[in-house]
């Protein structure tokens, strides 16, 4: 078989970027030279949030899991000498995704791009930010207009560019099933396409172009028949949604576009070896079958339950898709599931009770209503629960961690410190000294920005009116405006949001019959609020900094609350003044902290401080998270009752030693553990 007869591979990117522009330029130019065909930019919670690296909110945060990105210069210096009309570029950004677009354009004008040519992607999927990954600023009428005015803008002056990502990735690990990731995702799209339909600024008859320009980004996790069969029944829904209620009749227009980062819930951080294999398999699930292949693939590294990747460890997983698409005949064949009457079947059923929840979701208003009613986060943060509950009675099967427990020692994490990366805290001061230095300079050679207060101003006068933002928002970018800037006269205008957590009007999960390990625990609740003299003992969960993976915190709030604590969860995002504030006014038993960015080693010693100050030191404060063991014991060190990282899936366990902690604090005897 010839070359030329050969499907073409997709796009391979690796996610990447820390620390600094400057850093992250070079990580680029490394994996680009390695045979990485497509960019994949991680911004750090600022950046993604609308923060200075200077704001409150950023403390502990700046170059954490992504590059920071203030304005137009870091920008610059973040893609120096990497020819953008050449490249395709994904970006992982959404409530400020308009902000990014617009530097990264004039970045693009500088370098003498035509923007006509400019290839990639914006996340910008609002949506999924309230349900699982947080990092929504404003409310979903505000955000859906930024992302509707970015549609328009890109239909007409950068046709090769996808304006949105419509995520299901960040559904499924929040704990959606496949219908539920299908249905959700379409949901959204619906929504997204209505108001462009709706909104007057696209012509009719270019509503094809938007669908045509409309791409998904899917999660694959390791139950790979039911994956692969999941992307066929994505394709057979998005075309029959956009030739029926938009009446698309191109089907090279209505087809389902998806690039894929594979599961990164899954990945364990017990015999982390294991997830190379999980890793590939997943990835099957998304190439295997040429009707629903993906066009783009990342990979996360087997060490990322662990910590920051290295590049070697990256360079691991590109290769493995180079491996796939350049050594085995995958790309040879036709689809090589047609026919098969068990995927055929699978699909169908797919297909059918997918339908059935989005027509479901239409009737309570559409996507946007059921976000601002709860009903999808707690449908959410219930699946999820579920799944913990099958993994912790051991119906679900995970090796290394409920089954095959016993290991060799492992060489690859024999250092623990040397087996990931570590951001040198040194580098958040750097960044917020480099904003300083351009904020007293932007006006001057040789950079002569013009005044941004202008430019600020006529971004509020916008978004006032029903004017497209992006031409303000341009405006903003080539007058020198910082990210927090931008977004902070967006706030002005539009509020911000807290959305619903989806933990009170979560069903119980696990049940306390006689005998059970939530009968035991529950037990020893009442009777160590009977002994404090107490009605309930009260928990606080708190999520300091911006990171907003809440599914761990919601996860552990809904267990105590079943164990029959009083739950005091408010959410993400929240300072540690904020949490030790509410921990003292709810009069709470302990605090816990649960914190996925690794911003645990400046806030959680600053919690544990403030209630120090306030003199409340028989609070225990418990700490959750990805935290190396190094971190672990400093923050023990410094007064953490108990840590508790991923390789701790039994809540109901940890809900215990919770228990255990609050009785230690309050110098009250152990109760005797039944045998």
């Amino acid at each position: 078989m010839t070359e030329r007869q050969k499907d073409r591979p997709w796009l391979m990117r690796t996610y990447a970027g820390h620390s600094t522009a400057e850093a992250s330029n070079e990580l680029y130019r490394r994996n680009l030279a390695k045979g990485q065909t497509g960019l994949s930019v991680a911004f750090d919670l600022p950046t993604q949030t609308g923060y200075d690296p200077d704001h409150v909110l950023a403390r502990g945060e700046v170059g954490r899991v992504g590059v920071p990105v203030s304005h137009l210069g870091d920008m610059r210096r973040l893609f120096q000498d990497i020819p953008l009309e050449q490249m395709n570029t994904s970006m992982t950004i959404n409530a400020t995704a308009m902000w990014l677009l617009a530097l990264y354009q004039v970045v693009a004008e500088e370098q003498g791009a035509d923007i006509t040519k400019l290839q990639g992607t914006t996340q910008n999927d609002i949506v999924k930010e309230y349900l699982s990954r947080g990092t929504h600023v404003f409310p979903p009428g505000p955000s859906l207009r930024l992302t509707t005015d970015m549609i328009a803008y890109t239909v007409s002056h950068m046709p090769k560019w996808n304006p949105i990502n419509i995520c299901s990735y960040h559904l499924q690990e929040a704990g959606a099933t496949p219908v539920q990731e299908i249905a959700y995702a379409m949901s959204t799209a619906i929504a997204v396409l209505d108001a462009v339909r709706d909104g007057g600024q696209v012509p009719e008859e270019r509503m094809g172009d938007v669908v045509a320009r409309i791409s998904f980004f899917v999660n694959a996790g390791v139950r790979f028949v039911e994956e692969m069969c999941k992307m066929r029944a994505f394709g057979r829904i998005w075309d029959r949604i956009t030739r029926e209620r938009y009446g698309i009749q191109d089907p090279k227009q209505r087809r389902f576009r998806y690039g894929v980062q594979v599961n990164s819930l899954g990945l364990t951080e017990a015999q982390p070896e294991n997830n190379v294999q999980r890793i590939v398999l997943e990835m099957l699930a998304v190439t295997l079958s040429k009707d629903a292949r993906a066009r783009a693939v990342q990979l996360p590294a087997w060490n990322e339950a662990l910590g920051l990747p290295r590049p070697w460890d990256q360079q691991w997983s590109l290769r493995i898709q180079q491996v796939l698409a350049h050594e085995s005949d995958l790309l040879e064949y036709e689809d090589i599931f047609e026919g098969s009457k068990v995927i055929e079947t699978k699909v169908e059923a797919l297909v059918e009770e997918s339908l059935a929840e989005i027509e479901r979701i239409q009737e309570m208003g559409g996507a946007m209503a059921a976000v601002e009613s709860g009903y999808l986060k707690s449908q959410l943060v219930a699946s999820h629960a579920e799944r913990r509950a099958r993994i912790e009675s051991g119906q679900e099967k995970i090796v290394g961690v409920n089954i095959y427990e016993s290991t060799e020692p492992n060489p690859l994490t024999a250092d623990l410190d040397a087996a990931i990366q570590t951001v040198d805290p040194a580098v958040e001061a750097r960044v917020i000294a480099a904003l300083e230095h351009w904020r007293g300079t932007r006006y001057q050679p040789p950079f002569n920005h013009p005044r941004p207060c202008k430019a600020l101003e006529r971004l509020k006068e916008a978004a006032q009116g029903s004017a497209n933002l992006m031409e303000a928002t341009l405006e903003c970018a080539r007058a020198g405006v910082t990210t927090g800037e931008w977004a902070g006269a967006l706030r002005e205008v539009f509020g911000e949001f807290r959305a619903p957590t989806g933990v009170s009007s979560a069903p119980v999960a696990v049940t306390a019959e006689q005998g059970t390990a939530m009968a035991l625990v529950r037990q020893r609740v009442a009777e160590t609020a009977r002994d404090l003299g107490v009605g309930k003992l009260r928990f606080l969960v708190g999520k300091p900094g911006l990171d907003g993976h809440s599914n761990g915190a919601e996860q552990i709030a809904v267990r105590a609350r079943d164990a029959g604590f009083e739950v005091v969860y408010q959410g993400i995002r929240l300072t540690p003044e904020q949490i030790v504030d509410a921990a003292l006014a709810e009069d709470v038993h302990a605090v816990g902290l649960s914190i996925l960015s690794g911003s645990h080693a400046q806030l959680v010693p600053d919690v544990l401080e403030r209630l120090r100050v306030a003199g409340a030191t028989d609070i225990p404060v418990i700490a959750g998270g990805i935290i190396p063991n190094g971190d672990a014991e400093q923050l023990r060190a410094a007064g953490v009752a108990a840590v508790f990282t991923p390789k701790d899936f039994d809540i109901t366990g940890i809900i215990g030693r919770i228990v255990d902690e609050i009785r230690t604090a309050n110098k009250l005897d152990p109760l005797e553990v039944p045998a």
